[in-house]
């Protein structure tokens, strides 16, 4: 047996079916044939055309829905790439303000300087913890000879140790194997700066009874025949005298910050050792 709900629906369907034709055969006899016909076919036609005009309504509703997103996906994604330039662009910028302001700098303390100087760029760095070393792009093509001093306004970078056609490489007074003679610039002092491996540097050979306080300046005394006299070493961070030895244990940190260090001057006639004595 079929279901109650089934026999229901069926039945339905069947009395509407029943009351069209009935309705049909009525509208026959009062009407042209030819007139019923078409009022009969609209009559089951019309709710069929209905459904499928509803239908395709819905379907270039879509249709047209689907072609907005994708060109407001189109132009949001255009907007990104617009935003990622306009991104970099003001990257870009910004360092070029900031290299501008190096360059700015250098520029000056070489046109205050009576020394003949020649700029150069880091482009690279000794990986290894032990040794501390930079390479520039400037060598003997351009006047750089081995000992010459580097320097930024900030005060002294290093020395060339070795040198190509076009790059360099600058031992900094930082590496162990690093030795400035200088002196205290209150008190004058003299002792020798060397590198330490905290990427700082020692002021040996102190004698005890010399008269240095924490803060005080360290610069290069000139006497090394490598170093212009009067140049920026570094500031006392720490003085130890201790109740036996002769020397003071005394720490210096370098006024160049080496982890920044990005543009150089290289001097190409630092003044021989006789011109120094003589001042």
């Amino acid at each position: 047996m079929f279901p109650k709900k089934t026999m229901v629906a069926a039945g339905a369907i069947i009395l509407i079916v029943l009351n069209g034709i009935v309705f049909s055969f009525n509208y026959i006899r009062k009407s042209s044939f030819q007139a019923a016909a078409v009022e009969t076919a609209l009559f089951f036609v019309s709710p069929v055309q209905e459904i499928v005009t509803g239908m395709i309504d819905t379907g270039e509703g879509i249709w047209h829905q689907y072609f907005y997103m994708v060109d407001a996906a189109r132009e949001n994604q255009k907007l990104r790439r617009d935003l990622a330039r306009a991104r970099q662009r003001i990257h870009e910028l910004t360092e070029m303000e900031k290299t501008n302001e190096r360059l700015k700098r250098l520029v000056d303390f070489n046109a205050g300087s009576a020394l003949e100087m020649q700029a150069a760029e880091v482009v690279a760095k000794d990986p290894s913890p032990w040794y501390h070393t930079v390479i520039i792009n400037k060598g003997r093509a351009h006047g750089v000879k081995r000992a010459n001093p580097v320097v930024v306004p900030d005060g002294v970078v290093g020395q060339v140790i070795d040198l190509s056609e076009r790059y360099a490489k600058v031992l900094l007074i930082i590496d162990r194997n690093s030795a400035v003679d200088a002196l205290v610039q209150r008190t004058r002092a003299r002792g020798v700066s060397i590198g330490s491996a905290d990427q700082g540097c020692r002021f040996e050979f102190v004698l005890r009874k010399q008269d240095i306080e924490v803060g005080d300046q360290i610069i290069t005394s000139g006497l090394d025949g490598i170093y212009p006299k009067g140049l920026r070493l570094g500031w006392v961070s720490k003085v130890i005298r201790r109740n036996s030895g002769i020397f003071q244990e005394i720490q210096i940190t370098p006024n160049v910050n080496f982890h920044k260090l990005e543009e150089v001057l290289v001097v190409l006639d630092p003044p021989e050792i006789d011109e120094v004595l003589d001042q």
